[in-house]
């Protein structure tokens, strides 16, 4: 029944387990291990463990099943793994499907820490790594070769916020049998259908959105039983990336609000954008949702028009003018997370993408005097107001 429900019934009550107490909020299970009530039945839960039955909190707890069940629901996967921060699900999603002698196509576009995955670690055990614009189709075709083993790539980019054509790019990954793996943070779960678009394995920060109020670390794997089960499962569990059950508590209850902030916050984050646009501080307003982004026609279709809840602003003048700005800011925080109730400032050369070339800084449109701008909750007239004395004060 769960399964035909909309996506706000699902996110309330999606994968709910009561205890004998049938208690309405879910209840945190904060356990490490779990009692047999004989030593046959311990032997007999380590051959095969049903769907409510638990042996270790780092291979599953009751909590963590309630957040995963709930969020593969929302996401139309078979199943989902959640992970200590969405780090542990972008690496454990990679390694776990990779070997030595691997091939990867990467869109070069990625957050510090996905890039660093990339570069130095899967290379370092033999994987080889080729890198293309993530917006051109011609290019990822050039790099497929009969051992790609996988593809990644964000489906909207961050900073500069480029958004990635899921279909076609999995269809080209598909052709040499490829996994397509999905970065889909800034698309978010609530816009994004990454998975009937073609993605194989979608990953989360649930840090971000999912949690939405700035609390807890947390990060989500989704695909296949297949995939979850039998190939990241062994890993995860082994390698130790677990999610919390406090922590997995916490998402669930962002997972009941999640749809109304989501899209409050990409309505603001419109509005921000259409008022900014123009303005003599800026060299460029960056939001998927404006008419004259380059891929505003593949937001119309993989996002239902829908721009996403964060916009970047590219001051002239540089850092100076950059710094300027994020200092006269009254409302929203200076900070390097995103997807929060709060609006939130960052300055991306200087911080989330400090360890890029300047060469690379300079290919992705990570100018000195971009800001990445994260849209809150708080009322959109305000927002507007704040941000425009604050481009007042960049100029000097």
């Amino acid at each position: 029944m769960s399964e035909s429900w909309n996506n706000r019934t699902k996110l309330v009550h999606g994968g709910t387990r009561r205890s004998q107490y049938n208690e309405v909020s879910e209840a945190i299970f904060l356990t490490q291990g779990f009692v047999y009530d004989s030593a046959e039945q311990a032997e007999a839960r380590f051959i095969e463990t049903a769907p409510d039955e638990f042996i270790y909190a780092r291979y599953g707890n009751p909590t963590v099943a309630m957040f995963e069940e709930r969020i593969a629901l929302l996401e139309g996967a078979e199943d989902a793994f959640a992970t200590a921060s969405g780090m542990a699900a972008v690496s454990g999603a990679l390694t776990s499907l990779l070997k030595a002698g691997d091939h990867v196509v990467s869109a070069k576009a990625l957050f510090g820490s996905c890039l660093y995955i990339l570069e130095n670690i899967l290379t370092r055990y033999g994987v080889e790594v080729t890198f293309v614009d993530g917006t051109d189709l011609e290019q990822w075709r050039a790099a497929m070769r009969p051992d790609t083993k996988a593809v990644f790539f964000e489906s909207m980019s961050n900073p500069t916020l480029e958004v990635i054509d899921i279909t076609a790019v999995s269809a080209i990954a598909h052709e040499v049998g490829a996994t397509v793996v999905v970065d889909n943070v800034f698309s978010t779960p609530v816009f994004s259908k990454a998975i009937e678009q073609g993605a194989d394995v979608v990953v989360y920060s649930a840090t971000k959105h999912i949690d939405g109020q700035g609390r807890v670390l947390g990060g989500v794997v989704l695909g296949t039983m297949d995939f979850i089960r039998g190939t990241l499962e062994p890993y995860m569990k082994h390698t130790g990336g677990s999610l919390s059950p406090f922590n997995a508590w916490m998402l669930l209850k962002g997972l009941e609000t999640i749809d109304l902030r989501v899209k409050a916050q990409a309505d603001t984050a419109l509005q921000i954008a259409t008022a900014l646009q123009g303005h003599d501080a800026l060299e460029r307003t960056i939001y998927p949702g404006l008419a004259d982004h380059a891929q505003n026609a593949l937001v119309q279709s993989q996002l239902g028009g829908r721009g996403g809840t964060v916009l970047s602003l590219d001051l002239k003048g540089g850092k100076e003018a950059a710094f300027r700005f994020l200092n006269a800011l009254t409302i929203p925080v200076i900070s390097n997370n995103l997807g929060d109730a709060k609006s939130i400032a960052t300055h991306p050369a200087t911080t989330t993408h400090q360890r890029l070339s300047d060469e690379l800084k300079a290919e992705l449109g990570i100018t000195a005097g971009l800001v990445r701008f994260s849209v809150g909750l708080e009322d959109s007239d305000d927002l507007i107001a704040d941000l425009k004395q604050a481009l007042a004060a960049a100029q000097g």
